[in-house]
């Protein structure tokens, strides 16, 4: 009815954006973004350095499809010293036909946890090799978390190795996903040093929000799948430009945007190489555009920054999901 908006809590969020259906709603949306269905405006950030804090602001809208979305989430770093969770947000979905406010999703950053992490496994799908033994993750974060459960969605691992500043947060990291029924049996190890995590290994997943290079080219075996997650702003960066210019093949997201942020964009701004490397996008290569992997012995990079249709594409799912459970609240704006 126009004029009711429906509110959706955390707790019933997650109820209704389930892990599988997660990965393929972002499927659809690479795809939709990468074939000129998506229209999305540019990033707006806002950083508040005195409290450590980032807020990101992120919109889009598929066309045909009914809903259009944007998102506000913040990352303030300080906040477990006081008790509070690290991240907050909320994603305001409006009908596309009328503009008309459909519902508020007061999710505290979960829809952007999954769908970033949905996001990973999607590339990881379509990048890495089928016979995956070990996965290297640099960060101890939720993300960092998310990341192996849905990696475990679509790929069998047997050793999953975990480097972060702080030992003792690698070590819960560690704990943490070995509770999770989710992930098939494995060993989950701790180690000392970025090195020692990567070595061998055939997928490297980074989660941090370094300011500088962590991962270096010459740490890299060949075959290996480096999916770059935390490089979200202009001045983030996790990986030595030198992974790039090694890469047999880059993807990015979205390549207008990595090439402002993210690693594509110190790479190519330092002239360690030129746009024109970048294979495709991702949304190519679920569209059948351009050839993910074609070979076990190719080094892949896939840089990931985040795109606001990945927002829609969540958001729209729990909506539908919520109006045909009756979930949720509906309050008027009459």
């Amino acid at each position: 009815m126009s004029g009711d908006v429906l509110i959706l809590r955390e707790a019933e969020i997650r109820s209704l954006l389930d892990p599988h259906a997660c990965i393929e709603a972002m499927e659809r949306a690479f795809t939709a973004y990468s074939t000129g269905q998506a229209q999305l405006p540019s990033v707006i950030q806002l950083d508040v350095p005195e409290n450590h804090g980032e807020i990101h602001i992120k919109a889009g809208h598929v066309r045909a499809w009914p809903y259009y979305a944007v998102k506000i989430v913040s990352g303030f770093l300080d906040n477990p010293k006081l008790g509070l969770a690290a991240n907050a947000g909320m994603v305001v979905v409006s009908d596309a036909k009328t503009g008309e406010t459909a519902a508020i999703l007061l999710d505290k950053g979960f829809i952007t946890d999954l769908r970033t992490a949905a996001a990973g496994a999607v590339a990881a799908r379509h990048l890495s090799r089928k016979n995956v033994g070990t996965v290297a993750v640099l960060g101890t974060g939720g993300q960092a978390r998310y990341q192996v459960e849905m990696l475990a969605l679509v790929r069998p691992f047997s050793e999953v190795r975990i480097w972060g500043r702080d030992h003792h947060k690698a070590q819960r990291c560690v704990d943490d996903l070995g509770k999770c029924r989710e992930i098939p049996p494995c060993n989950f190890a701790v180690t000392e040093s970025i090195k020692e995590a990567v070595d061998g290994a055939d997928i490297v997943i980074t989660v941090t929000a370094s300011r500088e290079p962590l991962l270096r080219a010459d740490w890299l075996k060949r075959g290996v799948t480096v999916i770059g997650i935390g490089s979200d702003a202009p001045d983030k960066q996790e990986l030595d430009v030198a992974v790039l210019a090694r890469a047999d093949k880059i993807v990015a997201d979205s390549l207008p945007q990595c090439l402002h942020l993210g690693e594509i964009h110190h790479a190519v701004e330092c002239g360690a190489i030129r746009k024109e490397k970048v294979h495709a996008e991702l949304g190519e290569v679920t569209a059948g555009l351009k050839p993910g992997r074609t070979s076990d012995d190719e080094i892949i990079i896939c840089d990931l920054t985040g795109i606001g249709v990945q927002d829609v594409a969540a958001a729209a799912l729990v909506l539908e999901r919520a109006k045909s459970t009756g979930v949720g609240e509906k309050i008027s704006l009459k």
